[in-house]
């Protein structure tokens, strides 16, 4: 089968949960099928592919994001026109086109370039943001016209992969009159429990983008209120972005710089021997559509503590007190309850967590997902897979 991924990042020149989907899923499928990656340009020279895989650059390579860390709206454009261009030039080239619903103009051009001929459209939904939000991330005028765009797109998407229960009720709040297709497994590393030991380290670990939704900014000040408690707690905080120098400040204001380090972003062997070994993983997002690293974290026997929010999926991975904690905010003392309350459970948490990973790998997988990503592939492009 002849498959299009249609994202405006690729992995490894953007970091984040659906760059890596797309990268490992796109690893997956170039065993048996032809695939092609389209995206923006990310890179000089050649890119770093996958053996199978080909990558067109339909767009230029312009930053995305705002110095606040808001979404531009020039690179969206510029990235639906390239990607309709493409599609309308080789309406005859693809089986199927399976782009993510974020930025919406992909999804746009993808549809208008099915209705003049091109291949079938399957989009992913990893978030599906209420009017509320959209008001709160961009204000009043331009937050009103973004969940309008956003509901045309539901409307226009036919097909639909979602990766959590919260996403998959808005898609219908929206006008989705299908039935979505629930994909729970993203986590693309081995199902068997990996070696590691019981006993951690007094160490609590961030993995992420440092940007106002993840609330990274909030970390040194938790970590100071639950040092009153554990006085040999430190912590290390993985990942860049627009919030970096708020976090650099906070961690000056506290006199944490001997306590919390900030190494940026780390080749891959050195956050997964951090999580190896720490304590517990904080993930204090206001806002995850999936929450891979939940799983990444569980599948090293390492507890995850989140934040209960009406916007973030991340929660629906954490079952309490088996593989973490759900905070039910992030106000500093409230993050430092909880990782004291995992540094008195001790090694009989790590435990329960390499359980929890052990009943729960299977579903989590990418290749339970892969087989239906498949299927989903075969019906709307007629194919008997």
């Amino acid at each position: 089968m002849r498959i299009a991924i249609v994202y405006d990042c690729l992995y490894p020149y953007t970091v984040g949960g659906a760059e890596r989907w797309y990268r490992s899923l796109a690893q997956r499928l170039t065993a048996r099928h032809q695939v092609v990656y389209i995206t923006r340009r990310q890179w000089s020279g050649s890119p770093e592919g996958l053996p199978g895989m080909e990558i067109v650059a339909v767009s230029g390579g312009r930053g995305l994001y705002t110095v606040s860390g808001r979404r531009k709206i020039g690179a969206p454009l510029r990235f639906g026109f390239g990607v309709l261009w493409h599609l309308l030039r080789h309406r005859r080239r693809y089986d199927v086109v399976h782009t993510c619903a974020f930025p919406y103009f992909s999804v746009i051009a993808a549809r208008v370039a099915c209705a003049f001929g091109g291949p079938p459209v399957i989009v992913d939904w990893f978030e599906v943001w209420t009017e509320r939000y959209w008001r709160q991330y961009l204000g009043p005028v331009a937050g009103h016209v973004a969940a309008a765009v956003q509901r045309v797109c539901v409307r226009l998407s036919g097909t639909v992969f979602v990766f959590s229960g919260l996403h998959a009720a808005r898609l219908g709040q929206e006008g989705y009159r299908g039935q979505p297709i629930v994909l729970s497994g993203m986590y693309a590393g081995a199902i068997e429990l990996l070696d590691t030991p019981s006993s951690r380290d007094p160490n609590v670990l961030f993995v992420g983008r440092h940007i106002r939704e993840k609330r990274v900014a909030v970390i040194p000040a938790a970590i100071a209120r639950a040092r009153e408690r554990i006085p040999t707690l430190r912590a290390t905080i993985f990942g860049d972005g627009p919030e970096r120098a708020a976090v650099m400040g906070e961690i000056e204001r506290l006199g944490l710089s001997d306590v919390i380090t900030c190494p940026g972003f780390a080749p891959w062997d050195e956050v997964d021997a951090g999580m190896r070994s720490a304590m517990c993983l904080l993930l204090p997002s206001q806002r995850e559509g999936y929450g891979l690293v939940v799983v990444e974290a569980a599948a090293r026997g390492t507890p995850v503590i989140v934040v209960r929010d009406p916007d973030n999926a991340a929660a629906e991975l954490v079952s309490e007190g088996q593989n973490g904690v759900v905070a039910e905010n992030a106000e500093p003392d409230v993050l430092a309850a909880a990782i004291v309350a995992v540094h008195a459970a001790g090694p009989a948490f790590v435990e329960r967590t390499r359980n929890w990973f052990r009943e729960n790998s299977d579903r989590l997988s990418i290749n339970a997902s892969l087989a239906r990503v498949e299927e989903a592939y075969a019906a709307v492009a007629g194919h008997t897979h």
